[in-house]
């Protein structure tokens, strides 16, 4: 078994790297999420499994874990989708 990550730093690479993929194997989805602000509804099932492969690799005791995979969809979806035209920026 792999060991748990337990450095924050590490964790949140590791977070960025799992969200990257979910918005880069659901480019359409990102999209039209943006657009109709309807983001998180579409890919509730995609981030709810990336937050679960995070976990199972990060340290329980970590403090603000949760904090960090949140911090990187932010960083890394809703950011890099700033260039699509929508009613919420």
């Amino acid at each position: 078994m792999a060991r748990l990550v337990e450095n924050p730093d590490l964790a949140f690479r590791l977070a960025r790297a799992i969200v990257s993929d979910v918005a880069l194997y659901n480019q359409d989805k990102v999209a039209a999420g943006i657009k109709d602000d309807s983001i998180f509804e579409l890919l509730e099932d995609e981030l709810e499994e990336g937050r679960e492969h995070f976990f199972s690799r990060v340290s329980p005791d970590m403090e603000n874990r949760e904090h960090l995979y949140e911090r990187a969809i932010v960083d890394v979806m809703i950011k890099q989708a700033g260039k699509i035209e929508s009613s919420i920026w």
